[in-house]
Protein backbone atom coordinates (compact mmCIF):
# COMPACT_ATOMS: atom_id res chain seq x y z
CA UNK A 1 0.00 0.00 0.00
CA UNK A 2 1.31 3.55 -0.94
CA UNK A 3 2.31 5.63 2.34
CA UNK A 4 1.15 9.41 1.85
CA UNK A 5 3.66 12.11 1.73
CA UNK A 6 1.84 15.01 3.84
CA UNK A 7 3.16 18.38 3.95
CA UNK A 8 3.35 17.66 8.12
CA UNK A 9 6.15 15.07 8.19
CA UNK A 10 8.48 17.59 6.72
CA UNK A 11 8.66 15.79 3.33
CA UNK A 12 6.21 18.16 1.44
CA UNK A 13 7.31 19.16 -2.18
CA UNK A 14 7.14 22.63 -3.32
CA UNK A 15 5.06 22.43 -6.53
CA UNK A 16 3.84 25.12 -8.66
CA UNK A 17 0.11 25.23 -9.22
CA UNK A 18 -2.55 23.80 -7.26
CA UNK A 19 -1.94 22.39 -4.15
CA UNK A 20 -2.47 18.69 -4.22
CA UNK A 21 -2.03 15.28 -2.38
CA UNK A 22 1.51 13.49 -2.91
CA UNK A 23 2.56 9.63 -2.21
CA UNK A 24 5.59 8.26 -2.39
CA UNK A 25 6.10 4.38 -3.92
CA UNK A 26 5.66 1.61 -1.04
CA UNK A 27 9.52 1.26 -0.32
CA UNK A 28 10.39 4.56 1.13
CA UNK A 29 10.24 5.03 4.31
CA UNK A 30 8.53 8.35 4.90
CA UNK A 31 9.08 8.95 9.15
CA UNK A 32 12.76 8.58 8.81
CA UNK A 33 15.68 9.21 5.87
CA UNK A 34 17.23 6.03 5.37
CA UNK A 35 20.77 6.41 4.21
CA UNK A 36 22.37 3.09 2.03
CA UNK A 37 26.23 3.48 3.01
CA UNK A 38 29.83 2.49 3.71
CA UNK A 39 30.87 2.21 7.09
CA UNK A 40 34.72 2.35 6.83
CA UNK A 41 35.20 4.76 3.09
CA UNK A 42 36.67 8.13 4.61
CA UNK A 43 36.39 10.74 3.90
CA UNK A 44 33.12 9.57 2.54
CA UNK A 45 31.10 7.49 5.19
CA UNK A 46 32.10 6.11 8.31
CA UNK A 47 30.04 4.38 11.12
CA UNK A 48 30.37 7.06 13.77
CA UNK A 49 29.32 9.44 11.54
CA UNK A 50 32.61 11.45 10.46
CA UNK A 51 32.47 11.36 6.62
CA UNK A 52 31.15 14.51 5.13
CA UNK A 53 28.58 12.40 3.07
CA UNK A 54 27.32 11.68 7.04
CA UNK A 55 27.39 15.66 7.53
CA UNK A 56 25.36 16.03 4.43
CA UNK A 57 22.74 13.04 5.35
CA UNK A 58 22.07 15.01 9.11
CA UNK A 59 21.69 17.89 6.78
CA UNK A 60 18.97 16.90 4.88
CA UNK A 61 17.53 14.45 7.71
CA UNK A 62 17.07 17.87 9.40
CA UNK A 63 15.25 19.90 6.55
CA UNK A 64 13.03 16.76 6.18
CA UNK A 65 12.31 16.68 10.06
CA UNK A 66 12.83 12.65 10.29
CA UNK A 67 15.09 10.43 11.93
CA UNK A 68 18.17 9.15 9.98
CA UNK A 69 18.86 5.88 9.96
CA UNK A 70 21.46 3.80 8.15
CA UNK A 71 21.93 0.56 6.48
CA UNK A 72 25.27 -0.35 6.23
CA UNK A 73 27.39 -2.28 3.50
CA UNK A 74 31.25 -2.33 2.23
CA UNK A 75 31.29 -0.51 -1.56
CA UNK A 76 32.07 -3.27 -4.07
CA UNK A 77 29.92 -5.10 -6.77
CA UNK A 78 26.34 -5.44 -5.97
CA UNK A 79 26.61 -2.35 -3.42
CA UNK A 80 23.30 -1.07 -5.26
CA UNK A 81 21.38 -3.67 -5.49
CA UNK A 82 22.24 -4.74 -2.11
CA UNK A 83 20.92 -1.71 -0.51
CA UNK A 84 18.28 -0.06 -2.53
CA UNK A 85 17.51 -2.78 -4.42
CA UNK A 86 16.67 -4.52 -1.33
CA UNK A 87 14.73 -1.83 -0.05
CA UNK A 88 16.43 -1.45 3.20
CA UNK A 89 17.32 2.01 2.39
CA UNK A 90 16.41 4.52 0.03
CA UNK A 91 18.93 7.34 -1.07
CA UNK A 92 22.45 6.95 -1.87
CA UNK A 93 24.31 10.04 -0.51
CA UNK A 94 27.05 9.93 -3.51
CA UNK A 95 26.62 8.68 -6.70
CA UNK A 96 27.64 10.01 -10.34
CA UNK A 97 25.02 11.51 -12.06
CA UNK A 98 23.50 9.97 -14.70
CA UNK A 99 24.29 6.87 -13.73
CA UNK A 100 22.08 3.46 -14.97
CA UNK A 101 22.20 2.07 -11.81
CA UNK A 102 20.01 4.11 -10.09
CA UNK A 103 18.05 7.52 -10.71
CA UNK A 104 19.82 10.37 -10.05
CA UNK A 105 18.82 13.85 -8.26
CA UNK A 106 20.14 17.19 -9.32
CA UNK A 107 23.71 17.14 -8.82
CA UNK A 108 24.60 18.81 -6.09
CA UNK A 109 28.61 19.32 -6.55
CA UNK A 110 31.16 18.66 -10.10
CA UNK A 111 34.64 17.70 -8.99
CA UNK A 112 37.49 16.54 -10.56
CA UNK A 113 40.55 13.96 -10.78
CA UNK A 114 43.80 15.42 -9.34
CA UNK A 115 47.53 14.86 -8.84
CA UNK A 116 48.81 14.07 -5.29
CA UNK A 117 52.28 14.50 -4.46
CA UNK A 118 54.86 15.77 -1.59
CA UNK A 119 55.37 19.19 -1.61
CA UNK A 120 57.28 20.23 -3.88
CA UNK A 121 58.08 17.35 -5.97
CA UNK A 122 56.43 19.26 -9.23
CA UNK A 123 56.36 22.73 -8.71
CA UNK A 124 53.83 24.46 -10.85
CA UNK A 125 52.04 21.12 -12.45
CA UNK A 126 48.75 21.72 -14.07
CA UNK A 127 48.04 18.85 -15.85
CA UNK A 128 49.04 15.21 -16.63
CA UNK A 129 51.19 15.74 -20.32
CA UNK A 130 53.65 17.30 -17.82
CA UNK A 131 57.14 15.73 -18.93
CA UNK A 132 58.52 15.29 -15.04
CA UNK A 133 55.58 12.61 -14.76
CA UNK A 134 57.77 10.47 -17.09
CA UNK A 135 59.31 7.46 -15.83
CA UNK A 136 57.65 8.42 -12.58
CA UNK A 137 56.15 5.84 -10.40
CA UNK A 138 52.35 7.06 -10.33
CA UNK A 139 49.67 5.61 -8.42
CA UNK A 140 46.30 4.79 -10.31
CA UNK A 141 43.32 2.93 -9.09
CA UNK A 142 42.77 -0.24 -12.15
CA UNK A 143 39.79 0.69 -14.33
CA UNK A 144 39.17 4.21 -13.19
CA UNK A 145 39.07 7.10 -15.88
CA UNK A 146 42.68 8.69 -15.72
CA UNK A 147 44.10 5.01 -16.67
CA UNK A 148 42.92 6.02 -20.28
CA UNK A 149 44.53 9.56 -20.37
CA UNK A 150 47.71 8.33 -18.56
CA UNK A 151 47.90 5.93 -21.64
CA UNK A 152 47.72 8.87 -23.84
CA UNK A 153 50.66 10.74 -22.61
CA UNK A 154 53.61 7.74 -21.56
CA UNK A 155 52.64 7.37 -18.21
CA UNK A 156 51.52 3.46 -18.40
CA UNK A 157 55.25 2.00 -18.20
CA UNK A 158 55.73 3.20 -15.02
CA UNK A 159 52.25 3.29 -13.25
CA UNK A 160 51.70 1.55 -10.36
CA UNK A 161 48.19 -0.12 -10.53
CA UNK A 162 45.51 -0.74 -7.18
CA UNK A 163 42.70 -3.11 -7.11
CA UNK A 164 39.52 -1.00 -6.95
CA UNK A 165 39.35 -2.86 -3.71
CA UNK A 166 40.48 -3.70 -0.53
CA UNK A 167 40.49 -7.22 -0.35
CA UNK A 168 43.03 -8.02 2.62
CA UNK A 169 40.77 -8.36 5.66
CA UNK A 170 43.76 -7.38 7.89
CA UNK A 171 43.21 -3.77 6.05
CA UNK A 172 39.77 -3.61 6.28
CA UNK A 173 39.32 -0.44 7.28
CA UNK A 174 41.79 1.24 5.28
CA UNK A 175 40.39 2.24 1.78
CA UNK A 176 42.49 2.37 -1.48
CA UNK A 177 42.79 5.44 -2.00
CA UNK A 178 43.77 5.84 1.51
CA UNK A 179 46.55 3.07 0.98
CA UNK A 180 48.03 5.00 -1.97
CA UNK A 181 48.04 8.58 -0.71
CA UNK A 182 50.08 6.67 2.19
CA UNK A 183 52.25 5.22 -0.52
CA UNK A 184 53.11 8.74 -1.65
CA UNK A 185 53.63 10.10 1.57
CA UNK A 186 56.27 7.78 2.24
CA UNK A 187 58.21 7.95 -1.11
CA UNK A 188 56.99 4.64 -2.43
CA UNK A 189 55.38 6.60 -5.20
CA UNK A 190 56.25 10.26 -6.76
CA UNK A 191 52.51 10.75 -7.16
CA UNK A 192 49.06 9.83 -7.25
CA UNK A 193 46.21 10.34 -9.34
CA UNK A 194 42.67 10.20 -7.63
CA UNK A 195 39.16 11.06 -7.69
CA UNK A 196 39.43 14.62 -5.81
CA UNK A 197 36.60 13.96 -3.26
CA UNK A 198 38.62 10.97 -1.32
CA UNK A 199 42.21 12.75 -2.12
CA UNK A 200 41.69 16.14 -0.73
CA UNK A 201 40.57 15.03 2.84
CA UNK A 202 43.42 12.13 2.78
CA UNK A 203 46.67 14.14 1.65
CA UNK A 204 45.59 16.18 4.39
CA UNK A 205 45.38 13.92 6.90
CA UNK A 206 48.84 12.01 5.94
CA UNK A 207 50.59 15.52 5.54
CA UNK A 208 49.56 16.07 9.57
CA UNK A 209 51.02 12.55 10.10
CA UNK A 210 54.07 13.20 8.41
CA UNK A 211 54.26 17.28 9.05
CA UNK A 212 57.41 17.33 11.09
CA UNK A 213 59.23 15.52 8.23
CA UNK A 214 57.13 17.53 5.71
CA UNK A 215 58.15 20.83 7.22
CA UNK A 216 62.09 20.01 7.84
CA UNK A 217 62.44 19.18 3.96
CA UNK A 218 59.82 22.34 2.40
CA UNK A 219 59.39 24.89 5.20
CA UNK A 220 56.02 23.62 5.12
CA UNK A 221 53.92 22.48 7.26
CA UNK A 222 51.12 19.12 6.82
CA UNK A 223 49.83 18.30 3.85
CA UNK A 224 50.47 16.92 0.43
CA UNK A 225 49.89 19.12 -2.69
CA UNK A 226 46.91 18.27 -4.45
CA UNK A 227 46.52 19.66 -7.92
CA UNK A 228 43.10 19.73 -9.60
CA UNK A 229 43.86 17.95 -12.97
CA UNK A 230 41.70 21.17 -14.96
CA UNK A 231 43.11 21.27 -18.52
CA UNK A 232 43.09 17.21 -19.79
CA UNK A 233 40.39 16.45 -22.40
CA UNK A 234 37.27 15.87 -21.55
CA UNK A 235 37.59 11.96 -23.42
CA UNK A 236 37.74 10.38 -20.99
CA UNK A 237 36.20 13.21 -18.66
CA UNK A 238 37.88 13.76 -15.35
CA UNK A 239 35.65 15.67 -13.74
CA UNK A 240 32.01 14.67 -12.94
CA UNK A 241 28.77 15.71 -11.54
CA UNK A 242 27.88 14.10 -8.08
CA UNK A 243 23.94 13.31 -7.25
CA UNK A 244 22.10 11.16 -4.88
CA UNK A 245 20.75 8.08 -5.93
CA UNK A 246 17.59 6.44 -5.68
CA UNK A 247 15.14 3.90 -7.14
CA UNK A 248 14.26 3.92 -10.95
CA UNK A 249 10.64 5.30 -10.90
CA UNK A 250 10.41 7.25 -7.48
CA UNK A 251 10.21 10.18 -9.19
CA UNK A 252 8.04 11.94 -6.18
CA UNK A 253 11.17 11.19 -3.48
CA UNK A 254 13.53 12.66 -5.89
CA UNK A 255 11.76 15.84 -6.21
CA UNK A 256 11.37 15.89 -1.99
CA UNK A 257 15.25 15.18 -2.04
CA UNK A 258 15.63 18.06 -4.87
CA UNK A 259 14.14 20.55 -2.93
CA UNK A 260 15.99 19.88 0.12
CA UNK A 261 19.27 20.43 -1.31
CA UNK A 262 18.50 23.22 -2.89
CA UNK A 263 17.19 24.99 0.01
CA UNK A 264 20.33 23.29 2.08
CA UNK A 265 22.83 24.46 -0.91
CA UNK A 266 25.10 26.71 1.31
CA UNK A 267 25.54 24.17 4.52
CA UNK A 268 26.41 21.78 2.11
CA UNK A 269 28.88 23.26 0.19
CA UNK A 270 30.62 24.46 3.45
CA UNK A 271 30.73 20.52 4.64
CA UNK A 272 32.11 20.01 0.96
CA UNK A 273 34.69 22.88 2.03
CA UNK A 274 35.53 21.64 5.20
CA UNK A 275 36.43 18.10 4.05
CA UNK A 276 38.97 20.14 1.18
CA UNK A 277 36.74 18.67 -2.02
CA UNK A 278 38.04 20.34 -4.92
CA UNK A 279 34.51 22.49 -6.42
CA UNK A 280 34.00 22.94 -9.82
CA UNK A 281 31.72 25.69 -11.82
CA UNK A 282 28.94 23.63 -12.99
CA UNK A 283 29.81 24.19 -16.52
CA UNK A 284 33.93 25.16 -16.69
CA UNK A 285 36.59 23.33 -15.13
CA UNK A 286 37.88 26.01 -13.06
CA UNK A 287 37.76 25.69 -9.39
CA UNK A 288 34.75 27.60 -7.32
CA UNK A 289 35.44 30.71 -5.92
CA UNK A 290 36.11 30.45 -1.85
CA UNK A 291 32.84 32.16 -1.05
CA UNK A 292 30.39 32.88 -3.48
CA UNK A 293 26.89 33.89 -3.09
CA UNK A 294 24.10 32.19 -2.54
Amino acid sequence: MTRALTLAAGLALALAGPARAQSLPDLVTTDALRVCADPGNMPFSERQGDGFENRIAAILADELKVKLRYYWLTQGPGFVRNTLGSGLCDVIVGSAFGTELVQSTNPYYRSTYVLVSRPGTFPGLTGLDDERLKGKPIGVIVGTPPVERMGAVGLVPTMKPYPPYQFDPSRKHQTVSAEIVADVAAGKLDAAVLWGPAAGWLAKEAGRQAGKEASKETGKEGGLDVVPLLREPDRPPLAYRIAMGVRHGENEWKRVLNTALRKRRAEIEAVLRDYAVPLLDEEENKLLPAERKP
